[in-house]
């Protein structure tokens, strides 16, 4: 019996805690209400995500502050690996520069990327530039005539644009709106010069020639918008800034529990299904997992951070 007691304690130590992962309902927080880019991606993410995992997922938005008060919520959350985070980069790099948080970008655990897409700026067909380099041109000639829209004082798209017109010693005006909806119908409406904003919203009116989108804030071009410089060409790649999405574990999880659903994100995210979702929202997808998912969080919270102390909207 002894002996019998001392295979069975062995075969315990030898066997993972987390073997059999999931064995129960994982419950994910989007930090957004229902309906918006990252909400519809986590959900049809999530439904491949239950046949891979063979676990059923319920969604929980939690929307305000800019995502800070459903990342906030999330963080209360123990690491057991049954309570997750889907969320879009901004409230991590960007909301901490502007509003007091409790959290930082590594007071969690990286699992993996999803997807990306850059931000684009565009102008009316009138506007006195056709390429990146005369856009550029032609705000650097005239300081403070032109505005442009963004999501919100301090938020990504405002933090995007200034990374590119301070490396040109541009001083264009932004006007905050309530999204890139919003930023839409006022630049249509003439009530703006240039649009700032996701791509998606603004590529019908690039195809029937209500706007022109001169750059794109990826360091490579963007095929649905031809006409856009990507950074790289105007000698500013290192100023990308991109729109991107992830799945963020409690800080401590288990690393078994981070493989196993780093490994079953990478698959679906790369099901042709989703791919093809992704597409219409031109967005692309892109993998990255541990060590360097921290250092991106990282590498994008210090670059937003000089550009958000520049402009004096530091915390």
């Amino acid at each position: 019996m002894k002996h019998l007691a001392l295979t069975i304690a062995a075969v315990a130590l030898a066997t993972p805690a987390f073997a059999d992962y999931p064995e129960r309902a994982i419950e994910v927080t989007i930090p957004a209400p229902a309906g918006g880019g990252t909400d519809t991606s986590a959900r049809k993410l999530a439904t491949l995500l239950e046949e891979e995992l063979g676990a059923s997922i319920a969604i929980l938005n939690v929307a305000g502050g800019g995502g800070s008060v459903g990342v906030t919520q999330f963080m209360m959350q123990k690491p057991t690996g049954y309570s997750l985070l889907a969320t879009w980069n901004s409230p991590i790099t960007t909301v901490p520069q502007v509003q007091q948080t409790a959290y930082q970008p590594d007071s969690f655990t990286p699992i993996a990327s999803t997807s990306e897409t850059a931000y684009t700026l565009c102008v009316k067909p009138d506007f006195p530039a056709d390429t990146g380099e005369e856009f550029l041109a032609e705000l650097a000639a005239n300081p403070a005539k032109y505005t442009y829209g963004n999501d919100g004082i301090g938020g990504t798209m405002q933090l995007a644009a200034e990374r590119i017109f301070q490396s040109r010693e541009i001083d264009a005006i932004a006007i905050p709106f309530g999204g890139a909806g919003e930023t839409l119908q006022n630049f249509l409406g003439g009530h703006i010069d240039i649009y700032g904003g996701s791509i998606s919203p603004v590529l019908p009116y690039t195809e029937n020639g209500e706007a022109k989108c001169l750059i794109v804030t990826s360091a490579a071009p963007v095929d649905a918008l031809p006409q856009a410089a990507g950074l790289e060409s105007l000698g500013l790649g290192a100023e990308e800034t991109l729109l991107w999405r992830m799945v963020l574990g409690p800080a401590g999880l288990d690393p078994a529990i981070v493989d196993t659903l780093a490994a079953a994100l990478e698959k679906t995210v790369n099901d042709p299904a989703y791919v093809e979702f992704l597409a219409t929202k031109g967005e692309t997808p892109n993998v990255v997992t541990g060590d360097a998912l921290a250092d991106r969080l990282q590498g994008e919270y210090d670059a937003l951070s000089k550009v958000a102390k520049a402009l004096g909207l530091n915390q």
